[in-house]
């Protein structure tokens, strides 16, 4: 057998490849399109011309963390609905929704080992003073 005879099938086998990554890679762009984050709240502008920017990353960190099971508005969906000033009703005192957010509740998992306390702070703002 010489080596010219190990040639078609590895060209095969490349073109498959790039095939399914090429599947793939179509695959997560479309499932990255449908998670617009078109439809989550911003940041209300200040006095002062510019958004808060503990409130403008505890948006970015509720997309990254917390959006994919409350919902892109916060309306809820696997995750309990966090809009309309539920938090607020729920927790009147912003430590317990954060310490909520830290151990995590039921079926939500803890965050204190992936946020710092900075972090959660944003987001505890963030879900009261914008959703």
């Amino acid at each position: 057998m010489t080596v010219s005879s190990f040639a078609a099938p590895r060209r095969r086998l490349v073109g498959v490849a790039r095939v399914g990554l090429l599947t793939a890679a179509l695959v997560v762009a479309a499932v990255l399109g449908a998670c617009s984050v078109d439809d989550v709240p911003d940041v209300p502008v200040g006095p002062d011309g510019y958004p808060d920017p503990q409130l403008s990353a505890g948006r970015r960190i509720y997309i990254a963390r917390c959006a994919n099971c409350h919902g892109n508005d916060g309306g809820g969906g696997r995750g309990s609905k966090l809009s309309e000033g539920r938090m607020v009703v729920q927790y009147p005192d912003a430590g317990e929704q954060a310490r909520v957010i830290v151990e995590g509740v039921r079926s939500m998992p803890g965050f204190g080992e992936v946020l710092d306390p900075a972090e959660i702070e944003a987001v505890v703002r963030y879900t009261r003073e914008v959703l």
